[in-house]
């Protein structure tokens, strides 16, 4: 049996589950149970969905999970490292639903293998993914360069200012987030930054210690998971808008992103944001990411579609806030990347 899989029996037709080390601390140790898929049948997987307050599943999780499924059809010496993805949110998903993936061998090259994976509810597709694996191969190297920031231990941690808010969302936040994260310049949870902006910086890592065994693939999955969180920031920031501007619709549209080196998610990582464009509802969110030694380990983008009543442009949105006294958690939603 390939290495990847642990056989277990499931009265639900479930037959064998995707190995992934567990931990005993949350709240990472409910996203490494939600990532352990079971196994259907031939090239199909299942999976559950994290709670949302919402109801909507977030896309990270789906994306994490659907990157697993698709390893898991390939040849059984592990040889073979993802590299890219491309996908496409199709509707929303619900976290009360189970979630099947059905994945479909495009390709087995002699050193390039590729996959596109469907995860569906009740037969409907609610992402749509590709992606690529590769042995790995000697080349020509070259990289992008770290700029200069502070070091995260000197920045104020989201988790922080969370639990620091009486509200219940603020508190569910607080609980549920399995990734520390740390703008270096002001975020944008409660209220606009103080300038339009079209870049951002900030720092992220795993809450809490991973356990032992942890594969690089996995890695690159939690990278995958935690990274559709931040993505859609640089738009907002360059409008003039937060996470709880009033009426503010965020969804994620579609992902790319690639992996150049190895990464680890439990030391930081550094994210350089850019937003090159928005247009009709949708905005367009970059990122380089770097490890603390300044290596540039992957590259994100992602469109969304991001929204406000009688939007007529940025200067509307941005007339929305300010003058405006800082909203507080009484006034507005909070609001987090989901599906379409």
């Amino acid at each position: 049996m390939p290495d990847e899989v642990e056989h277990a029996e499931h009265a639900d037709g479930v037959t064998e589950t995707l190995d992934v080390p567990q931990s005993d601390v949350e709240p990472m140790a409910t996203v490494l149970r939600i990532l352990r898929l079971g196994r259907l049948g031939p090239d199909r997987f299942t999976g559950t969905s994290l709670p949302q307050l919402s109801g909507r599943i977030y896309g990270g999780q789906v994306l994490a999970q659907s990157v697993l499924a698709a390893h898991a059809t390939l040849p059984a010496d592990g040889a073979r490292q993802l590299h890219s993805v491309h996908g496409y949110f199709l509707r929303p998903g619900k976290v009360d639903l189970p979630i099947s993936f059905a994945v479909e061998r495009l390709h087995d090259g002699r050193s390039f293998s590729t996959r596109r994976t469907h995860a569906l509810q009740q037969d409907k597709p609610i992402l749509s993914l590709i992606s690529s694996y590769q042995e790995d191969q000697p080349g020509r190297d070259h990289a992008s360069t770290a700029p200069a920031a502070p070091d995260p231990e000197t920045l104020r941690s989201a988790i922080t200012l969370f639990g620091e808010i009486d509200h219940p969302v603020a508190k569910f936040m607080s609980s549920i987030a399995a990734f520390d994260i740390r703008h270096v310049d002001q975020d944008v949870y409660l209220r606009p930054a103080g300038s339009a902006e079209r870049t951002q910086m900030l720092w992220m890592r795993a809450r809490s210690p991973l356990p032992a065994g942890l594969t690089q693939l996995q890695h690159r999955a939690l990278l995958a998971y935690a990274c559709d969180q931040v993505l859609l920031e640089p738009v907002l920031r360059r409008h003039g808008l937060s996470w709880r501007t009033r009426g503010l619709s965020v969804a994620s549209l579609d992902h790319s992103m690639w992996w150049h080196r190895d990464v680890a998610v439990d030391d930081w990582l550094l994210f350089v944001q850019d937003s090159p464009s928005a247009q009709g509802g949708r905005g367009l969110g970059t990122a380089q990411v770097f490890d603390r030694a300044g290596t540039h380990v992957a590259t994100i983008a992602q469109e969304g579609m991001v929204r406000v009543p009688d939007d007529d442009g940025a200067g509307s949105a941005r007339a929305t806030n300010e003058g405006a006294a800082p909203e507080t958690p009484a006034d507005g939603e909070w609001r987090r990347p989901s599906l379409r």
